[in-house]
């Protein structure tokens, strides 16, 4: 099991997301929970593409939080 952190962001008429441990590993949706089911969908396929290249998964070093600015 892998785990990955992702980013979700609203355009002006949907939601894109991505993974910044997976560079290039991106999707989208209408709302913010589509954008997450076809972002899990995208890693999916991303994870078993590298591993049928040979390619190693990467290691999860993306961390994330909030600053507050007054």
């Amino acid at each position: 099991m892998c785990r990955f952190l992702i980013v979700i962001e609203r355009a002006k008429r949907n939601y894109s997301a991505c993974s910044p441990d997976l560079p290039g590993c991106i999707a989208t949706g209408k709302t913010r929970d589509e954008a997450e089911k076809n972002m899990y969908k995208a890693i999916k396929i991303h994870l078993q593409g590298l591993l049928e290249d040979h390619l190693p998964i990467p290691k999860s070093n993306a961390i994330s939080e909030y600053i507050v600015v007054s």
